[in-house]
């Protein structure tokens, strides 16, 4: 199991690297990975596991996070309680987005940054990505509202982007008033 140590620090280099395609068929190693990232983010978003593994609350985790430097990530989304769905994109690709935008309401977190960011972070409402899943499949997926931001926020992970790097230092809330807030 992924323990919270094993999960980079914004200041560690691997975090802005580039990160290398997926060569399929995946590994035993990074099949492994991505079972182990998504049952940390499962039991992180469950207050119980949360408490007894000392858990930070997540819902999205990237390959470079974990420092593996490869183009995939996981979301492990909760749509109703207790009911989770998993999301697998590996080699992601987006194919198109809305141009309206929103933001996290509370803020933007990231199991990577350790310490509360002022500030809001401009998404896209709706986007839509094509990827594959860990056998290879070719997969879709349309996103919208709190999962639309996971996924541009881990797929900025990809790209050695944090979170924070959208934020106007000067001006953190900067545009709030032309975006809807979620």
């Amino acid at each position: 199991m992924l323990r919270t140590k094993d999960i980079l620090d914004e200041k560690d280099p691997k975090l802005r690297k580039e990160n290398s395609e997926v060569i399929f068929p995946l590994s035993d190693k990074d099949k492994k990975l991505i079972d182990d990232m998504l049952e940390h983010l499962r039991l992180s978003q469950i207050e119980k596991e949360a408490e007894k593994y000392n858990l930070r609350p997540g819902m999205g985790l990237a390959a470079p996070q974990v420092g593996v430097n490869k183009r995939f990530f996981v979301v492990c989304h909760e749509e109703e309680e207790g009911k989770f769905h998993d999301y697998i994109l590996i080699n992601p690709k987006v194919l198109s987005y809305s141009e309206e935008l929103i933001y996290a309401e509370a803020g933007e977190g990231c199991l990577s940054v350790n310490r509360e960011v002022e500030g809001i972070v401009p998404r896209h409402a709706r986007i839509t990505v094509s990827g594959f899943d860990k056998d290879g499949n070719k997969i879709k997926y349309r996103a919208r509202e709190e999962l639309a931001i996971a996924f541009q926020h881990e797929l900025d992970h990809l790209d050695g982007i944090l979170f924070f790097d959208h934020i106007d230092p000067n001006d953190p809330y900067k545009n709030c008033d032309i975006m809807r807030p979620i």
